[in-house]
């Protein structure tokens, strides 16, 4: 009995050692396993990257303004200088000393057509009409006296010439004739002494005025000698310089001369005198006969007629020469025509746009013509855009934009906060969404990534089971096996011992 039960404690113990290394065996990789799952999920927290908060930019405010469809005349707006049509050098016909300047003579001076501006020395040019005067006196009495002997001798042929032809010579015709030719001539140097007289008064040969004033009283000149120099009232002239696009617009010929001043093409001709804008109208009368090879273009005479009078601007202010003036030239007429303004068109003809969300573009497009005011377009935009007043960059056509009125800055055309919030809204919603959706993701993956680490972990338990322990389990099994026989043997051997002590 003693040793029997020795014998049963011991397997007791053996199959305490045997439970208790089932259970570490089981044990060993549920807790790698775990270890797994704590050391992917720190290591997903360390790779998970802060959230990167970008800083808000404030929404910008432009003037915007729409663009519309419109019938246009075009215009062609040039610069140029006034002259008088006529201006001359005023200059004595014969030589002598000045004894007389005319008080109009004077810089700026203004004169009519005859007045006596200048007076020569007369005295030397009375002698010489005095003597022409007796030269001629002279000649008369010759002719006469020629007159006298021809008839005379016309007497004595016809009593002495027996009917014969009398000659010209008997008769003194040649002499006659001769006598005329001096009286001729001599009726010829008074006529120039007159003549030279009479041009020892310079006068004005037409109304003007003086440019400048050269020489004065007791100054000996020359024929052809500078008094001065003078122009004419009449007419003033403004040279006009077109370019190949100008003359398109205005549709002007090149070989240009108008047939009378109402059928020619008006222009208004302005200029800035006393801090006012003063206008006067003009006709373009003809073009150059040739281009100009310097700036390669061609140049329209416009005309204004009697500028220091009539044709004189609001103010009696007259086109004086040298007034630098604007001019502006009506010309074609054109419809659907895009018309923005002037401020929206950008350098290298680009315009900016802004939509119903605030978001900008740039559009390249065609300019027809431009002014302070307006621009007009053929193209590029299209009507019932709203562009850009406002001074901006291109730099800052990225940016969201909130449009107002250009004439009404309180009228809000396009307003982006709205929007923004709603986009916000729904962007946290589509941000919540993916990072529900992510972290869903990342459970599945760490399940899967924890259940192929418990089957690793499982066969790597299994095969690093020593030969030992794996020959000492079957050996226990065998004496398991064993024991529980002899039990069985003992157990029915008692049974039959026990039968027959009952026989």
């Amino acid at each position: 009995m003693g040793n029997e039960t020795i014998g049963m404690q011991r397997h007791h113990e053996r199959q305490s050692g045997g439970l208790g290394r089932k259970i570490l065996v089981i044990s060993v990789p549920i807790l790698i396993l775990l270890l797994f799952v704590v050391l992917g999920g720190g290591l997903n927290a360390l790779k998970k990257q802060p959230e990167v908060k970008k800083r808000s930019r404030p929404v910008l405010a432009v003037r915007a303004t729409t663009a519309v469809s419109d019938t246009i005349q075009l215009k062609v707006n040039v610069q140029g200088q006034s002259r008088p049509r006529t201006e001359i050098d005023l200059v004595p016909e014969v030589a002598g000393k000045i004894v007389y300047v005319s008080q109009k003579f004077i810089s700026g001076g203004i004169f009519a057509k005859g007045d006596v501006l200048y007076r020569i020395d007369p005295a030397d040019y009375h002698v010489a009409v005095v003597r022409a005067e007796a030269t001629v006196a002279r000649a008369q009495q010759i002719l006469l006296r020629e007159q006298s002997e021809g008839a005379i001798a016309r007497l004595d042929w016809d009593d002495l010439g027996g009917g014969k032809e009398a000659t010209d010579l008997t008769l003194r015709k040649p002499h006659l004739l001769e006598a005329q030719a001096g009286l001729q001539s001599a009726q010829a140097d008074l006529d120039n002494a007159n003549i030279r007289l009479r041009r020892t008064a310079v006068t004005a040969p037409f109304n003007g005025r003086v440019r400048e004033k050269v020489a004065d009283i007791g100054q000996y000149v020359n024929p052809g000698a500078r008094l001065g120099r003078i122009f004419s009232t009449d007419i003033a002239e403004v040279r006009l310089a077109l370019s190949d696009a100008d003359i398109a617009r205005i549709d002007l010929p090149l070989a240009y001369v108008a047939k009378n001043r109402d059928a020619a093409l008006d222009v208004k001709l302005s200029a800035i005198i006393g801090g006012k804008v003063r206008v006067w109208n003009g006709k373009i009368m003809r073009t150059d006969a040739a281009y100009d090879p310097q700036t390669r273009s061609m140049f329209a005479i416009a005309e204004v007629v009697d500028p220091y009078g009539k044709g004189a601007a609001d103010g009696n202010y007259p086109m004086s020469p040298g007034l630098f003036v604007d001019a502006q030239i009506e010309g074609k007429t054109l419809e659907g025509v895009i018309i923005i303004p002037r401020d929206a068109l950008r350098p290298n003809d680009k315009v900016y746009t802004v939509n119903q969300d605030g978001i900008a573009k740039i559009h390249d497009v065609d300019v027809l013509d431009t002014n302070p005011e307006r621009a007009a377009l053929l193209g590029g935009v299209t009507p019932g855009a709203l562009v850009i007043v406002s001074p901006m960059e291109q730099s800052q056509i990225n940016y969201k934009f909130r449009a107002l009125d250009a004439d009404d800055p309180t009228i809000i055309l396009v307003d982006t906060k709205k929007a923004e919030d709603d986009k916000k809204d729904k962007k946290n919603e589509q941000v919540d969404l993916v990072a529900a959706k992510k972290k869903l993701a990342e459970s599945k993956k760490n399940y899967a990534a924890a259940k192929k680490a418990y089957a690793i972990a499982k066969k790597k338990s299994r095969k690093k089971k020593s030969k030992k322990e794996r020959r000492q389990e079957k050996l226990e099994k065998e004496k398991l096996e064993k024991e529980n026989l002899e039990k069985e043997a003992a157990k029915n051997k008692q049974q039959d011992t026990t039968s027959a002590g009952a026989e």
